[in-house]
């Protein structure tokens, strides 16, 4: 027996948990470092060490200077270098049938997300993804400083009742706590494997692990 039945809402991350976006996000932060003459991030090892919200000081370890480059015009310019690019970015193995089998259990699903809402509805929709969401819970705006503020105050308005918010980031952790949600972490995402160890928080390898402490092993 899976552990699915204690909620009444699933909430979702997406960058990282759902989409596996975290070779695109090194490539568009190269392609504006490169631009500048600034270090690269050479592999997943150092992108894990200096990731991180809030975004700006992720930026700022990257190298911008601010007092050169406001963060909001390097913003604009990374969402514009990554929607070029996005269509090429799949979904993770097993998150449609994963999806899909959470509805078919009548469970309400909802997506939390530090993207722009507007952006985010379109991002689901071109990946075919949408409909299987009851909420879709995003900024207004495309600064992503970080999510714990939307994810308060989207549990206080929508009162989703009992919630399992499934992450990869500690800063998803940290929503789930400022919510007042349970939380699963999922590896494969923004977050290395050792970061997520030293979390206080259950650590699953992939989304079909998700979805056997869900549903039970006879799933």
């Amino acid at each position: 027996m899976g552990i699915l039945s204690r909620y009444d809402t699933l909430v979702w991350d997406f960058n990282g948990t759902l989409l596996d976006d975290v070779d695109l996000g090194i490539e568009c932060a190269n392609v504006m470092l490169s631009r500048r003459g600034l270090p690269l991030i050479p592999d997943r090892d150092r992108y894990f060490e200096i990731f991180g919200f809030p975004i700006e000081g992720y930026y700022r370890r990257l190298g911008f200077d601010f007092s050169r480059e406001p963060y909001e015009v390097l913003a604009h310019e990374w969402i514009a270098e990554y929607r070029a690019r996005e269509r090429n970015v799949p979904l993770r193995d097993g998150a449609v049938d994963l999806l899909a089998a959470v509805r078919e259990a009548g469970v309400r699903q909802a997506i939390l997300s530090a993207t722009e809402a507007g952006m985010l509805r379109e991002q689901l929709r071109d990946l075919g993804i949408l409909g299987y969401f009851d909420e879709v819970a995003g900024r207004g705006d495309i600064y992503a400083p970080d999510k714990t503020a939307l994810a308060r105050r989207w549990a206080e308005e929508k009162k989703p009742g009992r919630c399992l918010l499934v992450g990869d980031t500690e800063h998803d952790l940290a929503c789930a706590e400022a919510a007042g949600f349970d939380c699963l972490l999922v590896r494969g995402g923004h977050t290395s494997d050792g970061d997520l160890d030293k979390l206080d928080c259950r650590v699953l390898s992939d989304l079909f692990a998700v979805k056997e402490v869900l549903f039970g092993a006879e799933t």
